[in-house]
């Protein structure tokens, strides 16, 4: 799910950054730092949108070096158990698929796969197919997911999803 949130972060900024374009430069410092960042506790930082406050600096004694809080609104992508996601296939092998959901990575055991959907290890490249070959899941594929869990770590987070529900699968 998309949330767009206040959230806070510093800068640690060097003197030679010091001048007329050192607002600018605190903002562009921002952008590179935080967007596509992770957080355990808020998710995947996808865009800032507003800055609403940036700090006065405070500098660092003997370093020479300033740091200034900066209060800002970012997108923030944060999955949950139970909800229905689009996905694209990277990888397809005989215990499972993994697959991308934005910058998220996605586990798909083969036992959360349709009982008619098998492993066919002799296709290039491996895939997932139905035994009437109407329904193929490959590499690349667009595919629709619940997620059935998720595991949080400090700088990232992973999926554990399912095939196994109404209107779930292959998309196109």
């Amino acid at each position: 799910m998309f949330y767009h949130i206040s959230l806070e972060h510093e800068i640690l900024l060097h003197p030679r950054y010091f001048g007329p374009m050192l607002s600018d430069t605190v903002r562009q410092m921002l952008f590179t730092e935080v967007e596509g960042t992770c957080t355990g506790k808020y998710g995947f930082v996808i865009a800032v949108t507003t800055i609403d406050d940036i700090g006065s600096g405070m500098v660092q004694p003997g370093r020479g070096f300033v740091l200034y809080p900066i209060k800002y609104k970012a997108i923030v992508f944060r999955p949950f158990k139970g909800e229905v996601l689009d996905a694209i296939v990277s990888q397809v092998n005989k215990i499972g698929l993994f697959c991308e959901i934005g910058p998220m990575q996605c586990f798909i055991s083969r036992h959360s796969i349709p009982q008619d959907l098998e492993f066919d290890p002799n296709s290039n490249p491996s895939c997932y197919k139905s035994r009437d070959e109407e329904v193929v899941i490959k590499v690349d594929d667009e595919i629709r997911v619940k997620i059935v869990g998720t595991r949080v770590d400090a700088a990232d987070i992973f999926a554990i999803g399912t095939l196994m529900d109404d209107y779930l699968g292959l998309t196109s």
